[in-house]
């Protein structure tokens, strides 16, 4: 299990939250500009003495990240801030979210959906290559993500009833390692 840091609104610009680095390491982030941020999200990896720890977004954290220095993977310290968190942005990335969602879905109408609830995960493994990308071609079978319900990963493939035996990734509708209910879109796909 990897070990867990927790990244604190240490200074407020307002209503901004900056997001320190709450250690010396290695960072690797792992959101982006516009991404929707809350607490307990994971913003990406500290490796420190060669150990990987995920580090989550603490207490009170709720907004879109907005431009910053996030890029990576590189070296940082104590004083280096990852993100500013904007609150009052928070309304703008979900009806942006929500309209790329929409125009997705209305392209193709077709969908691998969750067959419960639980948290997604689109790699095998931290560092390891995504189980699917938009441009990829997938047929019946291929693992699309791992769903973990309390504890236990389950294998989620692309087939079923209304798919094609072949289809190309369009997009994938869910962050990595975000929550997600029973019948919910994971991955977009177009006959090929």
């Amino acid at each position: 299990m990897i070990p867990v840091i927790t990244a604190t609104p240490v200074a407020h610009e307002g209503e901004l939250q900056v997001l320190h680095v709450p250690a010396v390491g290695f960072w690797r982030p792992l959101v982006a500009a516009g991404q929707l941020v809350q607490t307990g999200d994971t913003l990406g990896e500290l490796a420190v003495l060669g150990l990987v720890h995920r580090v989550v977004a603490g207490p009170g954290v709720r907004g879109a990240l907005r431009d910053t220095d996030a890029r990576g993977p590189r070296p940082v310290d104590v004083a280096t801030a990852l993100f500013v968190v904007d609150p009052a942005a928070l309304g703008q990335a979900a009806a942006a979210a929500d309209a790329r969602a929409k125009t997705t879905a209305a392209t193709s109408g077709l969908a691998v959906r969750a067959p419960s609830s639980g948290r997604f995960y689109g790699r095998p493994g931290p560092g390891k290559a995504a189980f699917v990308n938009p441009g990829d071609v997938i047929q019946e079978g291929h693992t699309v993500c791992l769903l973990e319900v309390m504890k236990t990963f389950h294998r989620v493939t692309y087939g079923g009833a209304g798919l094609p035996p072949e289809a190309r990734v369009v997009a994938v509708a869910v962050a990595d390692e975000a929550d997600v209910n029973t019948g919910d879109v994971l991955v977009h796909v177009e006959p090929t």
